[in-house]
């Protein structure tokens, strides 16, 4: 006779499918470490920001450039951990030809997953929400929202 903990145990599809999400989630945030997305100096940036987590040491140097409302281009540097990384070249895709309004929520949205408030269920925030599972490590939530936090600063900024 089995005990109702066993049964608690054996895999169902709705594992199954978590941990397929997962790896593919895992995937998504090595690929960007390793190929970062709009890595490299703008020119002629209407804003340059640099900030580094002291606890770990990352640095992010984001740059942005607008047309108008309109962020024409976005642009970042720095070294640090696959999660900030990866947060900082998944920000440069998402927020590029985007408005300050539209930048504003994106980044709203991201920092409430960020910090469990709000989960990978956002299909607005498309691939950021491979960043999802970072709300279960609090610890890394600055290496996750170090781009994020630079851009919140430029947003209120104006070039």
């Amino acid at each position: 006779m089995s005990a109702p903990d066993d049964q608690a145990r054996v895999p169902n599809a709705q594992d199954a499918r978590r941990a397929n999400i997962a790896a593919l989630y895992q995937e998504l945030i090595l690929d960007h470490y390793r190929r970062p997305r709009n890595r490299g100096n703008l020119e002629h940036p209407d804003i340059s920001l640099r900030k580094k987590n002291p606890l770990c040491g990352d640095v992010i140097d984001l740059q942005l450039q607008f047309d108008g409302d309109t962020l024409r281009d976005v642009r970042f540097t720095g070294e640090g951990c696959a999660i900030s990384q990866a947060s900082a070249s998944m920000l440069t895709q998402r927020l590029k030809g985007r408005t300050r309004a539209e930048a504003a929520e994106i980044l709203d949205r991201f920092t409430r997953m960020v910090h469990g408030e709000e989960g990978a269920a956002d299909e607005s925030l498309g691939d950021l929400r491979a960043l999802s599972g970072v709300a279960r490590l609090p610890v890394r939530h600055p290496c996750a929202l170090l781009a994020w936090d630079i851009l919140a600063e430029a947003l209120v900024s104006r070039p």
